[in-house]
């Protein structure tokens, strides 16, 4: 094995297998552009092939360079990073490239983006017979504008959401109290000693 695939090949070995099976990771001969060893490749690439990776040593921004994209013959967009490993003396020993395939990131972040798709308004037709879940939102509604949790709600309030409840005629439906009990965190008999306070009850009795 050549020398310095056994001095840099454990770190190279270690990125890639963080990265497995999303990243190939090269190691370059600094000297002659040539591929020293590829760890996972994701191109038709062997050891002793030109690396065409150009002169990293001129450039004036260190010696790691990236990341920068880079795209296969597939269409596949990569994430790249070079670093120019130097020997003893300081001399350019070998460059280590690290190639991230960025499509399951950008399948991901499609996927998410999906999630986050704004939301149309509620087909009225479909839930104007709805009681239960019009119950469910105009107690939500009350409790947000107060800024506390139903259990939280003291009786006048109850009493209060009650005549809107009642004046949206949602008390009015069969079999609206269990639901309405329940909306409230109260039993059925609590709640009916709240409506028998409510004012449109007793005027009617």
């Amino acid at each position: 094995m050549d020398a310095r695939v056994r001095r840099w090949g454990p770190v190279a070995e270690a990125v890639s297998r963080l990265l497995a099976p999303h990243a190939e990771v090269v190691l370059h001969d600094a000297g002659t552009d040539r591929v020293l060893r590829i760890w996972h490749p994701l191109t038709p690439r062997a050891p002793g092939e030109a690396s065409l990776l150009g002169d990293l040593d001129g450039h004036d921004d260190g010696d790691v360079h990236g990341p920068y994209e880079k795209l296969l013959a597939d269409g596949r967009r990569l994430s790249s990073v070079s670093a120019v490993l130097r020997d003893d003396t300081g001399a350019p020993e070998v460059v280590l490239c690290v190639n991230l395939d960025r499509t399951p990131l950008e399948q991901a972040a499609a996927v998410l983006s999906g999630f986050g798709a704004p939301v149309t308004e509620r087909p009225g037709a479909l839930f104007e017979q709805d009681w239960a879940d019009r119950i469910e939102r105009m107690v939500g509604a009350f409790v947000r504008e107060r800024g506390r949790p139903v259990g939280k709600l003291s009786r006048d309030e109850r009493r209060e959401l009650l005549t809107d409840l009642d004046e949206a005629g949602l008390l009015a439906v069969r079999r609206s109290a269990p639901v309405v009990a329940r909306a409230l965190g109260v039993s059925r008999s609590t709640l009916y000693s709240l409506l028998a306070d409510l004012p449109s009850r007793r005027s009617s009795a």
